[in-house]
């Protein structure tokens, strides 16, 4: 037995990084995915691998800034796997600037995606789980949620609501059957955490504690927690997945882009 046997989950910027990793991960523990994505090959892929793999999966178009979308999203799952219990709101961009070099553009940009698509997401979602009963919702927010540098301003300021929306939500839904709760990623390997040089990824690895950098399978083992039954009493909970980069927080202020996503 998958400790996600019954469960259909739709997982939004599913396509790549550590969606991808969640979505591949839900299906081998006996989860039906919805890959949902606005980056349509690289979605249908993730699907292709699934389901070679024996998995149950389906992709839909899910541009997470649009409420329509998202309801799209919430109804062909529905429609094609019968109901929906879990939610993961993982799609996020990231972009640089500080006070004096955040455009009103990129900074709209970056909430759109990061804190509105979130809401968005739980908006939508929100009657299924209710009629499901028993559905959990998983967030994802940062490390950078908690842990200030001087250049990701919009990232900071979208992660961080982030992290108060999803505890808010858990206490507006603990007694109607819908757990939510917030992964917060250390540097992670995927496209959003850029590529940088060897000389600058070995300074970033020397400051994480354990030494090296994340792989998105270390995200999804946590994603995996929080959606399955194990996790049946836990709601409004955090868990920081960063290879001690919190606890050891006041000599990284200075690595490039430690971001996972």
């Amino acid at each position: 037995m998958g400790r996600l046997d019954g469960k259909v989950a739709l997982i939004s910027g599913s396509a790549s990084g550590l969606g991808a990793a969640e979505a591949e991960l839900f299906a081998r523990e006996g989860a039906h995915v919805v890959v949902g994505d606005i980056q349509i090959e690289a979605g249908q892929s993730v699907v292709g691998q699934i389901t070679a793999a024996g998995g149950a999966a389906a992709f839909t178009p899910l541009d997470v800034t649009s409420a329509k979308s998202w309801q799209q999203a919430v109804r062909f799952t529905v429609e094609r796997f019968g109901r929906l219990t879990t939610l993961v709101n993982n799609a996020g961009i990231f972009r640089m600037g500080g006070v004096r070099t955040t455009t009103p553009e990129t900074w709209s940009d970056v909430i759109a995606v990061n804190q509105t698509g979130t809401l968005l997401g739980m908006q939508a979602a929100a009657p299924e789980l209710l009629k499901a009963g028993g559905a959990a919702i998983v967030n994802i927010a940062s490390i950078y949620a908690i842990t200030p540098s001087p250049d990701a301003l919009s990232y900071h300021a979208s992660k961080s609501a982030v992290r108060m929306m999803s505890r808010a939500a858990a206490l507006e839904f603990a007694r109607q059957g819908i757990r939510v709760n917030t992964i917060l990623p250390g540097r992670i390997d995927t496209p959003i955490a850029g590529n940088i040089a060897p000389e600058q990824l070995a300074a970033v690895n020397a400051r994480i504690p354990m030494g090296w950098t994340g792989d998105p399978i270390d995200i999804a083992h946590g994603v995996l927690y929080f959606a399955s039954d194990d996790a049946r009493y836990v709601t409004g909970a955090e868990l920081i997945i960063d290879g001690g980069w919190y606890a050891g927080a006041g000599s990284m202020i200075d690595a490039p882009r430690p971001e996972g996503n």
